[in-house]
């Protein structure tokens, strides 16, 4: 996304600035040499929050695990985990910028625990009905999985209209994700913010 004019891209990652383009359905990502870009992609997948999936194997799976799971407790060290791979968009510059959404209340987290240690987990940016999912991790088996399930059932819980997942996998494929056109997208947005819901 090209910057306006007297903007540095160091302006586009103030807090008040990033929420707003969040809001209108951009995110961003840093590239190989740290330089962070806003990307808004003419396709966009998301999972249905009326008509996911959580496939039979993953919920026996869930029930026999002996996770534990808690929200918005470790957000910063499951973004750090998130971005613990090569190559990785997530910078530290990113990082930081991430931290002034969380003091705003926009920044939220899922994460898994196996006997007390951090094993998996989410974190994605809340702008009223809508959850832009941003990245997860897994350091045992199926435990980003189990995190998904865990923030489908608490923005239905909650009300939220909206599950962005940017890109599709077919990890998030066997959810229910599917691919729209922004167009599409765009109007979910709108339906999205008239919804005054809260993930906490």
């Amino acid at each position: 996304m090209s910057n306006g004019k007297n903007f540095s891209r160091k302006d586009w990652l103030k807090p008040e600035k990033m929420i707003l383009l969040y809001a209108r359905g951009a995110f961003p990502m840093a590239d190989e040499y740290g330089t962070i870009d806003w990307y808004m992609p003419e396709v966009r997948t998301v999972i249905p929050l009326d008509d996911f999936n959580v496939p039979r194997s993953l919920k026996k799976f869930m029930e026999a695990s002996g996770f534990k799971y808690r929200f918005d407790s470790t957000t910063i060290d499951v973004i750090r985990n998130c971005s613990n791979r090569e190559p990785t968009w997530i910078s530290e510059e990113l990082i930081e910028a991430y931290e002034g959404l969380l003091k705003l209340g926009h920044l939220h987290s899922v994460e898994v625990f196996e006997k007390n240690k951090l094993v998996g987990g989410l974190y994605g940016i809340t702008y009223r009905g809508a959850f832009f999912g941003e990245s997860m991790f897994s350091k045992v088996s199926q435990a980003s999985k189990c995190a998904l399930v865990k923030l489908i059932q608490r923005l239905n819980e909650r009300g939220f209209v909206l599950l962005d997942v940017q890109y599709q996998t077919e990890h998030l494929k066997m959810f229910g994700a599917k691919e729209i056109p922004f167009s599409e997208f765009a109007e979910l947005l709108v339906k999205s913010y008239k919804a005054y819901v809260s993930f906490g």
